[in-house]
């Protein structure tokens, strides 16, 4: 009786152990996977941070072009402003001299 119990007693130890061993193995895998996650996300989030700052670079040139050409559009048309001004004051001039 007392062989039968010590043999149980052996038995479940040894059951518990691989069992345990078995947990152990398990939680390492979840361990590596999680690590293996983590550096994924990590990565991700590089390149995602890198296409950002190209896609800001990009915006801001784009916006730096269109403000230089809004520049020279008003400076375009300030010009042809003042031009129609002259021409206007010259044949108002005129206008005025034939009329004295």
């Amino acid at each position: 009786m007392r062989t039968a119990l010590l043999i149980s007693a052996s038995i479940a130890s040894l059951s518990l152990i691989a069992c345990s061993q078995k947990t152990e193995d398990h939680a390492g895998a979840a361990a590596d996977q999680a690590g293996a996650a983590a550096a994924s996300a990590a990565q991700d989030t590089a390149n995602n941070a890198n296409a950002a700052a190209a896609n800001t670079a990009a915006a801001t040139d784009q916006a730096a072009d269109n403000t230089a050409a809004a520049a020279n559009n008003a400076a375009d048309n300030t010009s042809d402003a003042v031009a129609a001004a002259e021409r206007k004051t010259d044949a108002a001039a005129d206008a005025a001299a034939k009329t004295h």
